[in-house]
């Protein structure tokens, strides 16, 4: 997993230098040491470019960015209405007619547009028009966060005993996206998380990894997809193998279907968080009305129906003879002003004898959108209540309140800059079962990219 991701993130700092990286000189040489070159070698091998007018590719010598222009002008000129070959749309279906008729895969056509973009000038002066290719090259795209956070926590264990802990961590998000056709994409996200007190990577993996095809007012979504439940994640905030169905405008409904592992399950169930034996199922329904105001009442209902052997325990029903969790859940906001809101949201697992329940409450002040960007100035003010039942919270959607625990919590955001966010916040509360107690100071700052 490790060499992958490092071979993506090479791929996304490539894919993502500007045109102007290199100088735009059209008579000077282009160094055989220049990024062009591998490209060029590699789609000549796939027989994409043809190299000199003479046949041959002379890779040996420094070269002109004219003539590595008239090679890339002569591949675009063969290659502009071809589309790109996919797994479903193999290249017998792509030209039926034509056998020998050419072809080209996403990455060469990514390759290629990205030459043309970093050959821009050149290619104007030769009369290629290149106001497609920019839309090509849109297709590929990167985007991400970086999290580095410090969290100072007590503990009260309810029977003498305390435990302080100061930790400090970062988590790094990349989001690669690319547009197979005008209907569907594929999207995937790396998680990178460390500990900065020791300065140690913890975990490295791809979190998700699936298609989105939107077909008008129906988006669909297959593969390792990602789940967000419309109470603000109170219930999950995680990723499943399977699908999902989003149909609707205002008022729409999502469903999903699929296996979610042990660690997708909030790391097991409570008094059994140890257990690796089993995946669950999972299959949910939202239904959710949202103006897209920033005024008036918005909200809906949930249902998830979860099977998983690891409930089979006294800590989870009386007898530890049921494996299923039959979780509803309701919400509901209010928007006062533009910068006024109120959010709530309850969910409750029927099945479940002991922490069952889950809900919060917030109040929200102020301009702040931290989901994917920052803008210069932007802050907020918000205060609230949460109550995070083991069986019911299969989340790990707060950074505030734990699973197991119930308490107020206030907090600020705010951006200095665009793309960069600072998150304070204070909690205290107590141990759903149990006498224990629980203070926790959290700062975080963001960056988006």
């Amino acid at each position: 997993m490790g060499k992958c991701l490092t071979s993506n993130l090479a791929a996304a700092v490539v894919l993502g230098m500007s045109a102007t990286t290199f100088a735009a000189n059209p008579f000077s040489d282009v160094p055989a040491g220049h990024w062009a070159y591998n490209s060029i070698e590699k789609l000549a091998a796939e027989g994409i470019i043809e190299g000199y007018g003479d046949g041959t590719y002379r890779g040996s010598r420094n070269i002109t960015r004219y003539e590595m222009a008239q090679m890339i002008a002569r591949a675009l000129a063969r290659y502009e209405n071809v589309p790109v070959a996919t797994k479903s749309t193999p290249d017998r279906e792509i030209a039926p007619s034509h056998v020998d008729a050419p072809t080209i895969s996403i990455a060469s056509r990514v390759e290629l547009d990205r030459l043309a973009m970093e050959f821009h000038d050149e290619l104007n002066d030769l009369g290629v028009r290149v106001a497609e290719l920019e839309k090509h090259a849109d297709r590929f795209q990167w985007s991400g966060k970086l999290e580095v956070s410090f969290a100072n926590l007590r503990l009260g264990l309810g029977d003498g005993q305390k435990v302080h802990d100061i930790s400090r961590a970062y988590t790094v998000y990349l989001d690669p996206e690319i547009q197979l056709n005008e209907k569907w994409t594929a999207m995937a996200e790396f998680q990178i998380d460390g500990d900065l007190t020791d300065d140690s990577t913890e975990k490295t993996e791809m979190t998700t990894m699936f298609v989105l095809g939107n077909l008008g007012d129906l988006s669909v979504a297959l593969g390792k997809v990602p789940i967000y439940t419309n109470e603000n994640g109170l219930v999950f905030d995680a990723d499943m193998s399977g699908g999902a169905l989003f149909y609707g405008d205002e008022l729409y409904v999502s469903l999903w279907g699929g296996r979610m592992n042990k660690e997708a399950l909030g790391g097991g169930i409570q008094g059994k968080s140890d257990s690796t034996d089993y995946n669950g199922d999972l299959f949910g329904v939202n239904v959710q009305y949202d103006p897209e105001s920033e005024h008036g009442l918005y909200g809906g209902v949930g249902y998830y129906y979860i099977k998983d052997k690891d409930f089979m325990t006294r800590n989870y029903s009386r007898d530890g003879n049921t494996d299923t969790a039959h979780i509803w859940s309701v919400n509901a906001s209010y928007g006062f002003t533009d910068k006024l809101s109120f959010s709530s949201g309850f969910a409750q697992n029927i099945k479940a004898d002991y922490e069952k329940d889950a809900w919060q409450t917030q109040l929200d002040y102020g301009k702040y959108d931290g989901g994917y960007a920052t803008t210069k100035g932007d802050w907020s003010l918000f205060a609230g209540y949460r109550k995070l039942g083991t069986n019911v919270y299969f989340s790990d959607s707060y950074d505030d309140v734990m699973r197991g625990m119930q308490g107020w919590f206030v907090g600020a955001n705010y951006a200095p800059f665009n793309n960069i966010g600072l998150t304070y916040l204070y909690f205290k509360g107590r141990y759903i079962t149990g006498k224990g107690k629980d203070e926790k100071i959290f700062g975080q700052i963001t960056l988006f990219f």
